[in-house]
């Protein structure tokens, strides 16, 4: 059966993510040995949204932003570059300790050697992500949405973006967008929040119309 969508929605899809960059050595190198890199903006609740974009859909991004950060610039850069409107908090850096964007360090791979990688998300800026720092019923009730894509890696990323996600399912469900959950289970960001994560993802999955 065919999902009966909003009429008068401005946008076809919404993701919640949060933002990084993925470094890449040329020419197949493992990452120790590289000394060229390839810097990507990455996420990958962006790499769902491009899709939909690509294909002449509207789409938005909830994400924040490092203030002044050329990196945080260089992702504004590439999500408009993938025709994907974007809007988010910015926090300040708070010095060379503060908030930044994750960064993912790739080994392609090559031959027997397989690919592998390393996520670096200490002091992530996403992880800060609030529904106070959205008007959701200016999101979902003045501009519309048909489908809000949630991805459980960004559910679990803190109690602060679990909080976020939960809330954003709510508003979907008031104002009838349709909500697809992927539960993408990490051990590693479940680890002592069991109790919790269960909870809030149970109501998530329970609001869901697509449920991955």
């Amino acid at each position: 059966m065919a999902l009966e969508l909003k009429k008068d929605a401005a946008y076809a899809l919404l993701i919640p993510t949060s933002m990084g960059v993925r470094l890449t050595p040329v020419d197949g190198q493992p990452f120790h040995c590289g000394t060229n890199f390839q810097m990507q903006v990455t996420s990958a609740e962006t790499n769902v949204a491009s899709v939909a974009s690509y294909l002449g859909l509207k789409t938005k991004v909830l994400t924040a932003f490092v203030k002044g950060s050329p990196v945080a610039r260089m992702i504004k850069d590439n999500l408009a570059g993938r025709h994907m409107d974007y809007e988010g908090p910015e926090f300040e850096q708070e010095g060379p300790w503060g908030v930044r964007h994750q960064f993912n360090l790739a080994d392609s791979g090559y031959g027997s050697r397989g690919p592998r990688v390393q996520n670096d998300r200490a002091g992530e800026v996403g992880r800060l992500l609030n529904v106070k720092d959205f008007d959701l019923d200016r999101i979902f009730g003045k501009e519309g949405v048909q489908i809000v894509h949630l991805s459980g890696l960004i559910a679990a990323l803190s109690p602060k973006t679990s909080k976020f996600c939960l809330e954003i399912a709510r508003a979907a469900k008031k104002y009838g967008s349709k909500i697809s959950f992927d539960l993408n289970y990490r051990a590693s960001f479940w680890e002592g929040r069991e109790e919790e994560l269960r909870r809030d993802f149970r109501e998530i999955a329970s609001l869901a119309d697509i449920l991955i």
